[in-house]
């Protein structure tokens, strides 16, 4: 089945915003939005999204934990972050995330191609998928 529905994950309101409404007018449907994991949990278990985009530095929090707690329950999660992918390459190559998608090449097209590269190499993804 097609990738249709994301959650955002980011302690930045107005990336949160921007980031929505660019998706969106890209065809990619955003169920939520959250600013804390929390928030975040919550609006995964009552919306379903089939990916869920998680800022790796998530305030006073770690996205990168949130990330692993995602994935253990079967998610499909794309981190992101402002900085470099190679200032990262570490904290990014011990996370079981699908992948890595800098702010700044956010679109819908850079998740859809994570998130069927990451399916498609036998992930098993989100249960009942």
């Amino acid at each position: 089945m097609p990738l249709r529905t994301s959650l955002i994950v980011d302690d930045n309101e107005s990336f949160l915003e921007v980031a929505r409404g660019l998706l969106e007018q890209e065809g990619l449907l955003v169920v939520g939005v959250a600013s804390a994991s929390a928030e975040a949990f919550r609006q995964v278990q009552s919306l379903d999204p089939d990916v869920i985009l998680v800022d790796i530095f998530l305030g006073d929090e770690s996205g990168l934990e949130l990330a692993r707690r995602l994935v253990v329950d079967g998610r499909t999660v794309i981190l992101l972050s402002t900085h470099p992918e190679e200032d990262l390459a570490a904290l990014i190559a011990e996370s079981p995330a699908a992948g890595y998608l800098p702010k700044a090449e956010l679109s819908a097209e850079a998740i859809l191609r994570i998130a069927d590269g990451h399916l498609g190499d036998g992930a098993s993804g989100r249960r009942g998928r």
